[in-house]
């Protein structure tokens, strides 16, 4: 059986190639089209379709768009109502719905060969469940949050032998995920893409306005949840995007964060009871990308268990969407599902650029050199990671040990200073350095940092004492393992700043183009490549 997963409704348009029972391929449009998030998550664009995506997961296999059994769409316009009937304002939404319909037309017209009589609708919430409740191989309830699918934003469920029923679902115009896009919208953030940066900026303030959100936005008891309609600018001015930020901005994100987490929890537990007390939850739906939350999910819940699927957002959907017609788990095993070069087509490319290269004998031992004397590294190996994280593949590195780390970073990257930058420690290191989830290899949980250890790494240590950490195992990621390794021979520090491989309002690199065009613009010390070293100081050599 093989099963084309396409996420083209909103944002984040992805596209996901599952064969017997294997994820074969995952990728998100962005990566090829170099377009943030693939496209604005406004009606009119809904007819775009991920064809480079979804092109590059046919090819990858050997597969043609004729070759396919089936292709899942992670939208079902059948289930659609009038949203002004849900008191919800989009008088455009129509036009969504109807391109939805459309879909196998246009997916036809993008991939020619492939029969449009072969495209399955799958409800937007049952591809995200099953992106995380397929992925792993017990039993488990799974909770989806996010702004909203066809009438709904959220869904909480429980899978039992690869089928899940389904226990409660949120209707609109209630949403968790649409309560914090107001938000990111009212502090002058781009919704849909900068949620993250509020989650940070939460960690500032105090949550001054919490017992005025816990009246607006409460559960209901039975799993489900309102959210009434809030005067934000009563609370404090809204902040245009160059706007300063001030104590107002920090405090009202801290409120609205913590009432998340309150809500998020309580949901939680409810789905545990409703589902029979499984040990293992699932999390999915772009709220489920909120660390902060599903740590405390994690430390307060009643699950023994938490796993968040890596690509929460929508573009996970075009997973869920696959693995939801086979109805059969999928261990999820590696985010590594993009594209990847040969050692010999990397080496194609820097003799192509003209870049002076060396093939050091061990390329981790490299790049830990060049961190120990607090270099940047610009890491690219192996396949790009599907998913909004950058997990070592594409990835860059710092020294974690120099407060300045973090300005530096901030800058190469240009965003803005509040933001913090995350570590990577091997797991048998773990316990002695940070308190939380572990394993932790998908940076979906914030931690706590010792107290014995945060004036070592100041770098990666967030104003509250946290860090959202990657946990790196050595059986599934051997090369970033030995390059922790030796720089902790050479420091004494087994842990490494790990950001994206990208500057602020564009997509981790993916191509070594990319990577070489980034290491020639940003004060970069060494590319990484392969196995191959490119030094800044040789390469630009006056």
């Amino acid at each position: 059986m093989r099963v084309l997963g396409i996420n083209a409704i909103f944002h984040d348009p992805a596209a996901a190639l599952v064969v017997d029972g294997r994820v074969v391929a995952a990728a998100e449009e962005e990566r090829f089209s170099r377009r943030k998030h693939g496209k604005r998550p406004v009606p009119f664009a809904a007819w775009e379709q991920p064809e480079l995506a979804a092109a590059w997961c046919l090819r990858s296999a050997g597969l043609g768009p004729g070759d396919i059994d089936a292709v899942a769409y992670s939208f079902d316009p059948g289930l659609t109502r009038d949203l002004a009937t849900m008191g919800v304002t989009d008088p455009s939404d129509a036009m969504r719905v109807d391109y939805a319909r459309r879909a196998p037309q246009f997916l036809a017209t993008a991939l020619p060969g492939l029969d449009p009589e072969r495209v399955r609708f799958v409800p937007h919430h049952v591809a995200h469940a099953a992106s995380a409740g397929l992925s792993v191989p017990e039993d488990n309830a799974v909770l989806v949050l996010d702004g909203r699918g066809e009438v709904a934003s959220h869904l909480a469920g429980v899978y039992r032998g690869g089928e899940l029923t389904t226990l409660r679902t949120q209707e609109l115009p209630h949403s968790l995920g649409l309560l914090y896009e107001d938000l990111t919208r009212h502090l002058g953030f781009l919704h849909s893409s900068d949620e993250y940066k509020v989650m940070a900026l939460a960690s500032y303030g105090q949550p001054r306005f919490l017992d005025m959100f816990r009246e607006l936005v409460r559960p209901t008891g039975d799993g489900g949840f309102v959210v009434e309609r809030i005067d934000w600018a009563a609370l404090t001015k809204p902040r245009h995007a160059d706007g300063e930020i001030n104590d107002d901005h920090a405090d009202l994100a801290a409120s609205v964060q913590t009432r998340l987490e309150e809500v998020m929890l309580d949901l939680a537990r409810w789905t545990y009871d409703a589902a029979g007390g499984p040990k293992t939850l699932t999390m999915a739906g772009g709220t489920a990308l909120n660390c902060v939350a599903n740590a405390r999910i994690a430390a307060e819940g009643p699950f023994e268990r938490v796993w968040v699927q890596p690509a929460a957002g929508d573009s996970g959907t075009a997973l869920g969407a696959a693995l939801a017609l086979g109805s059969a788990p999928v261990e999820f095993t590696t985010a590594a599902l993009g594209r990847g070069w040969s050692d010999e087509e990397l080496e194609a490319e820097l003799r192509r650029a003209a870049l002076p290269y060396t093939r050091p004998e061990s390329i981790a031992a490299e790049a830990a050199r060049v961190l120990a004397g607090n270099g940047i590294v610009a890491w690219y190996q192996g396949r790009s990671e599907y998913g909004p994280r950058a997990l070592g593949h594409r990835s860059l590195l710092a020294h974690p040990g120099d407060a300045d780390t973090q300005r530096r970073m901030n800058d190469v990257k240009g965003r803005e200073q509040f933001r913090p930058i995350a570590p990577m420690v091997r797991a048998e290191r773990f316990a002695e350095i940070f308190e939380g989830v572990c394993p932790s290899p998908y940076m979906l949980f914030v931690h706590r940092v010792r107290p014995e250890w945060r004036d070592r790494i100041p770098a990666v240590t967030h104003v509250d004492g946290t860090a959202r950490v990657q946990t790196v195992h050595t059986e599934t990621e051997p090369l970033v393992a030995a390059m922790l390794a030796e720089f902790d021979r050479l420091t004494g520090l087994p842990v490494v700043v790990n950001t994206s491989l990208n500057t602020a309002g564009r997509p981790m690199v993916d191509t070594p183009r990319e990577a070489m065009e980034l290491f020639g613009s940003a004060p970069v010390d060494l590319l990484a490549m392969g196995p191959f070293a490119v030094h800044r100081t040789k390469a630009f050599a006056a």
